[in-house]
């Protein structure tokens, strides 16, 4: 029988006080329903029945799981490298700004096909990158030249080794919320930075596509953050949040997956005028936009 993992507490902070808020359907792989739970105290909300470690990996058996493929086949695909391209020179900037240095250690926690890495390798950053499926450590290594590691790795590594640690959208995939945590404020040099892009589920293209929403895309999102649990869930471990920085183009990619999930085409209009609606509701509070990336400091 499939490992489920049944919350009776909010894996962000801790708390009792959970609802539901409603069933998702994965449109990606099983075409199951999953129910969304929240909770009243620290506003995360988390998908309830998730498969365990050890048997969530057939949910990423999908050749339009692209993060994890690198396939350039269909338009959808050539727009996710297109954005790719112009947001890996984006972020190594960010980590740069965040760190104040040139170049330094990084480790990177669920590298994907290591296109993030292979920009910062190539900047002169010395990199650790982890990711916990073969096929697409396998790619990384064919397509990049970049070696992978499981995640697993990450419980080894020695204390105070990295100026930067980085997950791009890989939090809300990983089981062991806290204990990964820990990992961080452990592994993070004095002054260091964790910079980490989530989904963000208060956004206004979360509102307006609701269980359509893309975004949480259950059940390998196993928790769906909003700008306050992030801080709560910081704040448990030692950090602070110094910065948040929008996620631009993410509102309509979610918006044309969100489009084909409730009528069955992209829709590319309606997902442009949603993606650009939401992102002006976000152009003076970066913690309303679709994709949140938060830049993470430890206490003092």
């Amino acid at each position: 029988m499939e490992e489920r993992i049944h919350y009776s507490i909010c894996p962000v902070c801790g708390s009792q006080q959970l609802q539901d808020v409603f069933e998702v359907k994965d449109y990606t792989v099983s075409q199951q329903l999953f129910m969304v739970l929240e909770c009243a105290d620290c506003t995360a909300r988390f998908t309830q029945d998730v498969p365990g470690p050890a048997a969530i990996a057939p949910y990423y058996k999908s050749t339009t799981y692209i993060s994890h493929t690198n396939s350039r086949q269909g338009l959808l695909n050539r727009l996710y490298h297109w954005v790719r391209r112009r947001t890996l020179v984006r972020k190594r900037r960010m980590v740069q700004q965040a760190t104040g240095k040139q170049t330094g250690a990084l480790l990177d926690v669920g590298s994907g096909v290591g296109a993030f890495l292979k920009e910062m390798q190539d900047q002169g950053w010395n990199c650790t990158g982890l990711e916990p499926d073969p096929d697409a450590r396998a790619v990384a290594q064919k397509d990049m030249n970049v070696v992978l590691d499981d995640n697993s790795r990450i419980y080894q590594l020695p204390d105070a080794q990295f100026d930067a640690i980085t997950l791009w959208h890989v939090l809300e995939h990983v089981h062991d919320l806290q204990g990964y945590f820990q990992a961080f404020h452990r592994l993070l040099q004095p002054g260091g930075a964790l910079l980490i892009a989530v989904p963000n589920y208060t956004a206004a293209d979360a509102a307006y596509y609701q269980t359509y929403w893309a975004a949480y895309d259950v059940p390998r999102h196993l928790y769906h953050f909003s700008p306050r649990s992030m801080q709560v869930l910081a704040g448990r471990h030692g950090f602070r949040i110094e910065a948040y920085r929008p996620m631009w183009y993410d509102s309509f990619y979610v918006s044309l997956l969100s489009n084909r999930y409730r009528s069955g085409s992209y829709g590319w209009i309606s997902a442009l005028w949603n993606g650009l609606r939401s992102n002006f509701k976000a152009l003076f509070d970066s913690r309303k936009c679709s994709s949140v990336i938060y830049i993470l400091k430890k206490n003092q």
